[in-house]
């Protein structure tokens, strides 16, 4: 089936123009029209096929573009959909969940093609390709999450570095001073390009240098397997650690479970607190971990009143709101308790 980008190709012409031309959003000469419809008829391309492109009326269809493609589907990101999908029904629209990936070009293809009203935007990178293209679309979206200058996006994020300046100084109240953060690689990002990671390092470290105690960290992949070498790891890297804070849903239990194959108490020998995770997936692991949940709900269901707000008139201005985690206490933290070395 022939796209709006095949018909721009064919015709000579960017995508917004073929956007331009069906849906009669902006003035297009007689001379480009007659060519993109050419190209359109050619190509046996078909308009819109929810038909927005009928009068200029809305679909009520809004898209929550997530790269399942590169990301595992962990307990957090399935509550974001679940709750952006709800609030979406109670306001009268239809949430798809959009799972392209991070490159620019998908992005312009579904807002040029009529589709959907608005975007909401998750796994958002420091500087995001996607971000500049919504922009230039004029595409009404929302970012959960945050690129590394905001302050003229509207955005609702986890605030990561509050979350992990609240992390160690629970594990240090316990006693705890030679801490290990373990985080998620993210595929094959570069760390620093990826918000949450970045952002809940630089706060990890800070902390602990401002508390006077030496950080170490250590980062895997999102997966059981993973998590478990990463026990390994922690050990062979940093025998000495006491606590470490997991910021890896994925590998938590895999992690605790390697630690207990090391022959390693959990937490009578070391803590282990997971951050941005929830109390179902805590439960899974024994023991069950003290958690500080992620507010996937609430920020799903932030993120889609936001760009419906956009959509019906009723923004005011830029909505920008940080929500922090909250700590649930488990099984899995105790008052430091110095190993026996043989």
């Amino acid at each position: 089936m022939a796209t709006m980008q095949d018909v721009a190709r064919l015709a000579n012409v960017s995508i917004a123009t073929v956007s331009f031309t069906i849906n009669n959003t902006k003035p297009v000469a007689p001379a480009t029209r007659a060519k993109v419809e050419a190209a359109m008829n050619e190509l046996g391309f078909r308009r819109n096929i929810v038909g927005r492109a009928l009068a200029g009326k809305r679909t009520r269809i809004i898209a929550l573009l997530f790269p399942a493609l590169q990301h595992s589907f962990s307990g957090t990101v399935v509550q974001f959909f679940t709750s952006a999908a709800a609030a979406a029904q109670e306001l009268g629209y239809n949430l798809v969940m959009w799972p392209i990936s991070n490159d620019a070009g998908q992005t312009t293809e579904l807002t040029s093609s009529g589709l959907v009203d608005g975007v909401v935007l998750m796994e958002v990178q420091f500087d995001d390709p996607r971000v500049e293209e919504l922009e230039k679309s004029g595409t009404p979206f929302v970012l959960i999450g945050r690129t590394r200058d905001p302050r003229s996006l509207t955005y609702v994020d986890i605030d990561f570095e509050g979350t992990l300046v609240l992390a160690v100084r629970h594990l240090v109240g316990l006693g705890h001073s030679r801490i290990a953060l373990l985080d998620d690689s993210v595929g094959s990002r570069d760390l620093r390009t990826f918000g949450p990671v970045s952002r809940s390092r630089h706060s990890f470290e800070a902390e602990m240098h401002r508390l006077g105690h030496e950080p170490a960290a250590l980062t895997c992949e999102a997966s059981p397997k993973s998590g478990t070498a990463a026990a390994h790891e922690l050990l062979r890297s940093f025998p000495d650690t006491t606590a470490v804070i997991v910021q890896n849903e994925l590998a938590a239990t895999g992690f605790v479970s390697g630690l207990r194959h090391q022959g390693i108490d959990v937490p009578g020998d070391m803590s282990v607190l997971s951050v941005g995770s929830s109390a179902e997936m805590a439960a899974m692991a024994d023991p069950e971990l003290t958690v500080m949940s992620s507010p996937s709900t609430e920020l799903g269901r932030m993120g889609v009143e936001a760009l419906i707000d956009q959509l019906e008139g009723r923004a005011s201005g830029l909505r920008q709101e940080l929500v922090m985690c909250r700590l649930e206490e488990g099984r899995s933290t105790g008052p430091r308790r110095d190993r026996v070395r043989e």
